[in-house]
C-alpha cells in the first residue's frame, strides 16, 4: 500500500514539475505584458520537435541537443514577438490575446509541415533502466525532470533577483509606468520575457517527450495543463506556478491511481474550474 502511494507520488511529481516550468512561461510573460500568452503550448511541441531533429537528424550528442533545442525555441519565441505582436496596432490585452491564439495556430501548422502528422519518439536522456526508491520504481528520465526543473527554477531565480535586466523586468512587472519614466526599454522586456518563455517550454518539451508521443499537437493539453497550474497557484506568482505544478501533477496521479486512469486529463479542469469560481487569484495570487 505505501510502495503504491509513494509509485504516485513520483509520478505526480514529475507531471508536475513539467506544469510547472510550462506554468512558470505563462507567468513571465503575464508580468512582463499583462497577457496570456497561448503560443506557450506550442513552444513545448517545438522543443521536442528540435530536440528530435538535433538528436535523429543532425546526430548530435545528447546535451548539445539538448541546450541547443532549447536556445532554438528561445530563439522562435523571439521572433514571435518582435514580427508577430510587436507590429500590433492595438494595446488592449484582449486583442494581443487572441493574436496569440491565432499565432499559435500558425506555429502548429509550420510544426506539422516541418516534422508531419506521424507520431515519433524520443530517447531518453540516460538508460532507461527503473530505479528502486523504498520499493517505488522511478525512471531515470523522471529523475532528470525533477533535476533539471531545480536547476531552471534556481537559474530563473537568481537571473530576476541578481541581473539587472531581471530587476528591470520585476520593474515593468511592478509598475510599467514608472518603469518608463525611469527608461526601462519597453521592447526589450518585451523580447527577453519571449526568450525565456520559450526556454522554459522548449526544455518541458524536451524532457517529457521521451515518456510520452512526439506528435506536432502533442504541447496542446500539456500546454493547458500548465496553464491550469498558473491559475492554480495564482496567475502570475512564480512560487504559485511551481506549487500549483506540483500539487496538479499529484492529484492527476493519484485520481488515476486510486479512482480511474479516465479522470486523469479531466482533474486540471475540474480543479481549474473550482479555482476560479472559488477563490481566482489562487492558492498564493495577491
Amino acid at each position: 500500500m505505501f510502495q503504491d502511494l509513494l509509485q504516485y507520488v513520483f509520478s505526480g511529481l514529475t507531471n508536475g514539475a513539467i506544469y510547472a516550468l510550462i506554468a512558470l512561461g505563462f507567468c513571465v510573460v503575464n508580468n512582463t505584458m499583462g497577457i496570456v500568452n497561448f503560443v506557450q503550448v506550442d513552444f513545448v511541441t517545438l522543443g521536442g520537435m528540435l530536440m528530435f531533429s538535433c538528436l535523429l537528424g543532425a546526430g548530435l550528442p545528447m546535451v548539445p541537443g539538448l541546450l541547443l533545442a532549447v536556445a532554438g525555441v528561445a530563439v522562435v519565441a523571439m521572433v514571435v514577438e518582435r514580427f508577430g505582436l510587436r507590429p500590433a496596432r492595438s494595446n488592449n490585452h484582449l486583442v494581443l490575446i487572441f493574436l496569440t491564439v491565432g499565432l499559435s495556430i500558425i506555429l502548429r501548422g509550420i510544426i506539422k509541415l516541418v516534422w508531419g502528422k506521424n507520431r515519433m519518439a524520443l530517447p531518453p536522456l540516460t538508460t532507461d533502466h527503473p530505479i528502486t526508491i523504498f520499493g517505488a520504481s522511478v525512471l531515470p528520465q523522471a529523475l532528470w525532470i525533477l533535476l533539471l526543473t531545480i536547476v531552471a527554477i534556481s537559474l530563473l531565480t537568481w537571473f530576476f533577483y541578481k541581473t539587472s535586466l531581471g530587476l528591470s523586468m520585476r520593474a515593468v512587472a511592478s509598475n510599467p509606468k514608472a518603469a518608463a519614466v525611469v527608461g526601462i526599454p519597453a521592447g526589450r522586456i518585451r523580447l527577453t520575457s519571449y526568450a525565456i518563455a520559450g526556454a522554459l517550454g522548449g526544455l518541458a518539451g524536451v524532457l517529457v517527450t521521451p515518456i510520452t508521443t512526439l506528435n506536432y499537437d502533442v504541447g496542446v493539453l500539456l500546454g493547458l495543463k500548465g496553464f491550469a497550474a498558473a491559475i492554480l497557484g495564482g496567475f502570475g506568482s512564480f512560487p504559485g506556478a511551481v506549487f500549483g505544478g506540483l500539487i496538479l501533477g499529484l492529484l492527476e496521479s493519484l485520481s488515476a491511481g486510486y479512482l480511474s486512469s479516465a479522470y486523469k486529463d479531466v482533474v486540471a479542469f475540474v480543479v481549474l474550474l473550482l479555482v476560479l469560481c472559488v477563490r481566482p487569484k489562487g492558492l498564493l495570487g495577491k
